[in-house]
């Protein structure tokens, strides 16, 4: 049985004087001659994506698209009509997306985060930015605080990020946890930090907890070392200078601090910290 909008392993079975059919069990599927590969004979077994062509016929190509159906990829618009957008998703028919399917009008020459949908009824493949709609909006008690995951930024909001965590489900990434710019589209590692009450899903760029402020101390020392055993930052700096210079936030670097503190390696004066002589003199 052929899977439209995956890839496919299938036989070639005969050729035609614009192809070769293509066959798995009792289906059959054109590959046009432009996409047949030099030197293919009958029984080759070919790798091909199968998608319904501009009259709903599933047709072959070996073009490898950037997402199949069931993938939420960040694709560029490439053409804006009266009946919706159409975005380049890797082959020569770009990816439709309906006005109905978009959050906000899509411009030509922006890119989307966008859902990769397969519809049974009409047998087509279209595109959707309302990725609530396909996402899992609580988690299922699988998560922990302190998991590493992958986050795709989806769209920036008032206080941060919507994200999608392990391409499953929403959760948020807000501004004052960054330490550096992030991005519409970005894939990047990420932390669970906090599971909510009402199920939903924060997460950090930075691992939450003792062993984030761990993983700070060694900066916030190389820096003071740097600097001569002086730096004009404390708990009174503004998160704006703290994430400028140290790229953390001013959680993370009140808590390192004080940890450092605690262990008598750095001295927090009303200006700003100060490496300990003992400990500046032993690098």
């Amino acid at each position: 049985m052929l899977e439209l909008g995956k890839i496919n392993r299938l036989e070639v079975r005969r050729t035609a004087d614009f192809g070769m059919f293509l066959g798995n069990g009792e289906d059959e599927v054109l590959l046009p001659c432009k996409y047949v590969p030099a030197g293919t004979e009958i029984g080759n077994e070919l790798e091909v994506f199968v998608y319904p062509d501009s009259e709903d016929r599933p047709v072959a190509t070996t073009q490898k698209p950037k997402g199949m159906v069931g993938d939420t990829v960040f694709l560029e618009a490439v053409d804006v009509t009266g009946i919706g957008a159409f975005l380049d998703w890797g082959l020569d028919k770009d990816l439709f997306v309906p006005f109905k399917e978009q959050k906000e009008p899509m411009v030509k020459g922006r890119s989307y985060v966008v859902r990769i949908v397969f519809d049974r009824v009409s047998n087509r493949i279209f595109g959707s930015a309302r990725l609530h709609v396909f996402a899992r909006k609580t988690h299922e008690n699988n998560f922990s605080v302190g998991d590493r995951v992958e986050i795709l930024v989806c769209a920036e909001a008032e206080h941060g990020f919507s994200v999608l965590i392990d391409r499953r489900y929403l959760g948020m990434l807000y501004k004052s946890d960054l330490h550096r710019a992030v991005k519409v589209g970005e894939t990047l590692p990420a932390y669970i930090s906090r599971l909510r009450a009402d199920r939903k899903i924060d997460v950090s760029l930075r691992k939450p907890g003792f062993f984030g402020i761990i993983r700070e101390k060694p900066l916030i020392l190389e820096k003071l070392r740097e600097a001569g055993g002086f730096l004009p930052f404390n708990s009174k700096s503004s998160p704006e200078e703290i994430e400028n210079y140290f790229q953390i936030s001013k959680r993370v670097f009140k808590q390192a601090i004080g940890n450092l503190y605690k262990e008598r390696r750095i001295t927090v004066t009303a200006d700003g910290i100060k490496l300990n002589c003992s400990r500046q003199s032993s690098r």
